[in-house]
């Protein structure tokens, strides 16, 4: 009886060994990976690439010529001085200046910046009320813009012409002048074909460069003529040293030569 309770135990031992070793019967236990960590990995589907986009390259600026072009004006049309203001119509210095010309009776030619002209139509509208000429005087102040393709001058005249003509109408733009003077033949013939002169200037104090009043006026006028067409602006910075000499070099130009408009 008592080898056969032993072989009992070897043999149930034996079974017991047998089930726990079996992956199939005991998954929980056994050593490889459980289901879910053996499925494959869901791949993520790559994105398309997104198109770039190519810009096209800005043709090269044309060279600036070493001499100013032919078809400049550069004289009032007679023995009279001419002044002509830029950069404008600004809210600040504009209406000061005008009320100078009124109360010297004389008039002036305002050289405007379209965008200016955009954000201050009242003051267009009074420049012309008070019988002062119109000058185009490009869009945003481009320096380059006479170097840049044709097409684009004439976009740039065209959009500040009609920027004028939303604030006045009716109002006359006789006159084109590049900012800075840095001409191109180019430019000159497109103003020429929107029924523009080209308008430069024979004295420039060089008030844009903040000098004092008094160098304004002394640089005027030692280099004023008969005929002269005088530079200096009403926009584009702190005007107040520019003011203050014309409250001098108004009357003054009047009693020696005259002011008139362009001719």
């Amino acid at each position: 009886m008592r080898s056969r309770a032993v072989l009992a135990y070897a043999l149930g031992l034996v079974l017991l060994l047998t089930g726990c070793g079996d992956p199939a019967r005991n998954p929980s236990q056994a050593g490889g990976p459980s289901p879910a960590a053996a499925a494959p990995p869901v791949s993520k589907p790559t994105p398309s690439p997104r198109p770039t986009r190519t810009s096209t390259p800005k043709p090269p600026l044309r060279p600036l010529p070493s001499t100013l072009p032919v078809g400049l004006d550069r004289s009032s049309g007679d023995r009279s001085v001419a002044l002509t203001f830029d950069d404008g119509p600004d809210p600040r210095w504009t209406p000061q200046l005008l009320d100078q010309l009124r109360a010297a009776h004389v008039t002036a030619t305002f050289c405007l910046i379209g965008r200016q002209v955009q954000r201050h139509p009242e003051l267009v509208a009074r420049i012309v009320r008070e019988g002062h000429q119109l000058c185009n005087h490009s869009w945003r102040h481009d320096l380059n813009l006479g170097r840049r393709p044709v097409a684009d001058i004439r976009a740039d005249l065209l959009r500040t012409n009609r920027a004028i003509h939303a604030a006045v109408p009716n109002a006359k733009v006789s006159w084109f002048r590049q900012p800075g003077g840095r001409w191109t033949p180019e430019e000159v013939e497109v103003a020429r074909q929107l029924g523009m002169r080209s308008l430069h200037w024979s004295v420039d104090p060089r008030d844009w460069d903040k000098p004092t009043s008094q160098t304004i006026t002394t640089r005027v006028e030692h280099a004023v003529k008969p005929g002269a067409v005088v530079l200096m602006h009403d926009g584009g910075g702190d005007r107040r040293p520019t003011l203050t000499a014309c409250r001098h070099l108004i009357p003054d130009l009047k009693r020696r030569y005259g002011i008139s408009r362009l001719h």
